[in-house]
């Protein structure tokens, strides 16, 4: 009887050392499926951040585009003061939605450790240092006429 006992306990600790091995397993995937959703965190970030720039960017050019063309839209429909005010108003605030992007995209805190490269601050700044320039052009140009 006693020998059936020891047969029962070595099977038991058997046991319980295979279910601490298949928890130590099962710990050690749950451990890099957490990393792996932590990179695809931070790589959905780095994204999202690069759409709210591109919105602004969207924003600005529709704005100086609008603007440009307000003199031809409704040049036989209102004042040619309030032609200027609007398009002005419209052409200023595509050069503020240029700035707005670029601080968006570069005052934010990097995520952690994400696999997405981010788009170069200089280039960001260059680009749209020269969409502000092309919308201060078109203010001069607007009032110089």
């Amino acid at each position: 009887m006693e020998a059936q006992q020891q047969k029962d306990v070595e099977r038991t600790h058997s046991k319980l050392a295979d279910s601490a091995g298949k928890l130590t397993q099962s710990a050690e995937q749950q451990t890099e499926s957490a990393d792996r959703r932590t990179e695809l965190a931070a790589d959905r970030t780095v994204l999202a951040a690069e759409r709210t720039y591109a919105a602004w960017v969207r924003t600005g050019l529709a704005a100086l585009a609008s603007g440009i063309g307000a003199r031809s839209l409704l040049n036989t429909l209102v004042a040619n003061w309030l032609i200027d005010l609007a398009g002005s108003v419209l052409i200023l605030f595509s050069a503020f939605c240029f700035a707005a992007a670029v601080w968006r995209q570069i005052g934010k805190v990097a995520p952690p450790c994400p696999d997405t490269r981010r788009i170069p601050p200089a280039l960001l700044i260059l680009v749209n240092g020269v969409l502000v320039l092309v919308s201060l052009a078109a203010l001069v140009g607007m009032w110089a006429r």
